[in-house]
């Protein structure tokens, strides 16, 4: 039941082997958009928005983990409180902390603190003012995959390491318990009326509830979608486009019995769970744009043998362009996009590189292209102080390269929108220092590659 938010060994294994990719539309220049950077974090999750404020969790000098929120439009810290990891995986990234909006221009910021001395409870879940950072209410926790907004309203995991794991739906200014649900179970896509969550079991299922009362609407166990031996160990992203939600599951080989688990891509219809369209036994690599967004997926073999890239519609999972296994030029490249991501590039760092155009398949002019790939290709555990559980990463920042000379460009642009996605016209992300920086280009709203 892992999530993998940040390149791991795993994912950079797959990179290198060239496994996928995915793309969305381009970005105009962003060069006369207002923007900001803030210096003062070191971002390592995601960043939420909500009534004008960004919040985001940010490690300090000492390895302790802190919650931060800045203003939006200006970037400037508003407050920070102490954070802690109570039961949440490694492969899953650091949490994201959960901004709701309230009504009359408010918000909440809910994450998890840690508690001064360790009981029965683990961690507090801590709700606070979106823009002072006071205190409205708390809820004390065991363990948790943290926090998250589902419509108006705040989602949590309780008790993910007992038995009686659950998760909860809490009125965001009160705490008070709207329903529950047994199990683990992580949101997908919520709107004001209905929320999707991905049960996290054995046969792991998404369902959809009534948000007001927790009615059931509709259920589809993914076996149904991609076939039996789904093991969600391999890591799983979702993505809405227009009325579907298309879901990826990576592959998971078993260490003892050497069989790799069922993967693949899939769209559900949002209004009643049908399945719309599958892609099975394709991969996807980063860096990369939302499973929603025209993915460019690579197959595999029964065998294991990759094939050639593909491109794909999200809305209908057409092949738009491909090239052919016979056209990947070798090993030791880094997958590297260009702002538009029409075409796909094979990034030899310091070394005139490869590139193909992806609506045609033909070979492309790489003198003047350039595309953006990882900063780094070989990143590090977070090194977290006190008993945090190793092996989590910081969010991945993405750096401009020149694909003639395989170098790295010196550029103060915004990546493009299909990694950072956008939230309400603004755009954020981190760098490789992990300073958080924004630009406001009124790009429409749209998940990016973390989500």
């Amino acid at each position: 039941m892992i999530r993998p938010s940040a390149p791991n060994a795993l994912a950079l294994a797959l990179l290198a082997n060239g496994a996928l990719v995915a793309c969305s539309g381009s970005d105009a220049a962003t060069s006369n958009f207002p923007a900001w950077q803030n210096t003062q974090v070191n971002a390592v999750s995601r960043v939420t928005t909500g009534a004008g404020v960004a919040a985001t969790t940010s490690m300090r000098p000492d390895g302790t983990l802190e919650t931060v929120a800045v203003d939006l439009a200006s970037g400037k810290k508003l407050w920070a409180y102490p954070a802690t990891m109570a039961g949440r995986l490694p492969g899953m990234g650091v949490q994201t902390p959960a901004t709701v909006e309230t009504g009359g221009g408010g918000a909440v910021v809910a994450a998890v603190d840690p508690v001064a001395k360790e009981g029965r409870w683990h961690a507090t879940l801590s709700v606070r003012d979106a823009r002072t950072g006071a205190q409205k209410w708390t809820r004390p926790i065991h363990s948790t995959f943290g926090p998250q907004r589902c419509g108006p309203y705040l989602c949590l995991s309780e008790h993910t390491a007992l038995a009686g794991a659950r998760m909860v739906v809490l009125d965001p200014r009160t705490g008070k318990l709207m329903w529950r649900l047994p199990g683990i179970a992580e949101v997908e896509w919520s709107d004001q009326n209905r929320v999707v969550v991905l049960r996290l079991a054995a046969n792991p299922v998404l369902e959809a509830y009534e948000l007001t009362t927790g009615k059931a609407e509709w259920q589809l166990p993914i076996e149904q979608a991609l076939g039996e031996g789904i093991d969600l160990s391999g890591g799983w992203a979702f993505g809405s486009t227009g009325d579907k939600l298309v879901g990826y599951v990576a592959p998971y080989t078993n260490q003892r019995s050497k069989k790799t688990s069922t993967f693949g891509l899939f769209s559900v219809r949002l209004s009643d769970g049908m399945v719309d369209w599958m892609r099975p036994s394709v991969v996807r690599v980063y860096p990369s744009g939302n499973p929603a967004y025209a993915p460019v997926v690579r197959p595999v073999d029964q065998q294991g043998q990759y094939g050639g890239f593909a491109r794909l519609d999200g809305e209908s999972g057409r092949v738009l362009g491909q090239i052919t296994a016979t056209q990947v030029p070798g090993s030791g490249w880094w997958l590297a996009f260009p702002r538009k991501m029409d075409k796909l590039g094979f990034l030899k760092h310091d070394t005139p590189s490869s590139a193909f155009d992806l609506a045609s398949g033909q070979r492309a002019e790489v003198k003047g292209l350039k595309g953006w790939s990882f900063c780094v290709t070989d990143p590090q555990p977070l090194k977290l102080a006190g008993d945090a559980t190793p092996g989590f990463y910081s969010v991945a920042a993405l750096c401009e390269f020149d694909l003639a000379t395989g170098k790295r460009v010196a550029t103060a642009e915004a990546p493009p929108s299909w990694f950072t996605g956008s939230q309400g016209g603004w755009r954020l992300w981190r760098d490789e220092k992990g300073a958080l920086h924004a630009v406001k280009d009124g790009t429409a709203s749209a998940p990016g590659m973390y989500g």
